[in-house]
């Protein structure tokens, strides 16, 4: 009786697991300060890239970019 309710219990988890994976989207637009960490920078480093030309989205004072931006920069910028 004790396996069978294990079984069921262990069943219910990777059910619930799955669909978590399933479900989950990666966050492509980041706050400046999610962007300077995605970057593995300091925020004060990640606004001089901004002045080095990486291009931030302004919608009504609020600010996002994109990872494939940042990518796109480190591209760039690699010798």
């Amino acid at each position: 009786m004790e396996i069978e309710a294990l079984n069921i219990l262990q069943n219910m988890v990777s059910s619930t697991i799955q669909q978590v994976v399933n479900s989950y989207q990666p966050k492509e637009w980041l706050s400046l300060k999610e962007g300077a960490s995605y970057a593995g920078v300091s925020y004060n480093t990640f606004l001089k890239f901004r002045e080095m030309g990486l291009k931030v989205t302004e919608i009504d004072g609020i600010k996002r970019v994109s990872k494939s931006t940042i990518d796109s920069f480190y591209d760039q910028h690699s010798f």
